[in-house]
């Protein structure tokens, strides 16, 4: 579950670097794309540091990650927001979601296994 969860906040996070390319400059404004692109920059180094065993990488992960996710919250409540944008927003929060419970499930061994 961990890697899943590391491949999943991975993909989030390049799909925020991507950000800036896709926007309008409306549906997300250009400030909040470039700092989406900005946080998935750093959460693609974490996730690599992460994937390599350093543990230490997984809080300041999960923190932009959850980050990431509230940046996607004002599609939700403002109107005029495309609908893709907020179907979009809602898979990206729920992914985040599905990505940090992932990475903090604590890893069960098989019964018997050794």
């Amino acid at each position: 579950m961990y890697r899943f969860g590391l491949v999943l906040l991975g993909l989030l996070a390049l799909g925020d670097l991507a950000t800036p390319l896709v926007t309008d400059g409306e549906h997300p404004p250009m400030s909040i794309a470039i700092g989406a692109a900005v946080i998935g920059l750093i959460s693609v180094v974490l996730v690599v540091f992460a994937w390599r065993g350093k543990r230490w990488a997984l809080a300041p992960l999960i923190t932009l990650r959850l980050a990431s996710a509230l940046l996607a919250v004002p599609a939700f409540f403002e109107s005029g927001v495309p609908t893709a944008a907020v179907l979009a927003a809602g898979v990206g929060v729920a992914a985040t979601v599905v990505g940090v419970i992932a990475v903090l499930l604590p890893k069960r061994e098989l019964v018997g296994a050794r």
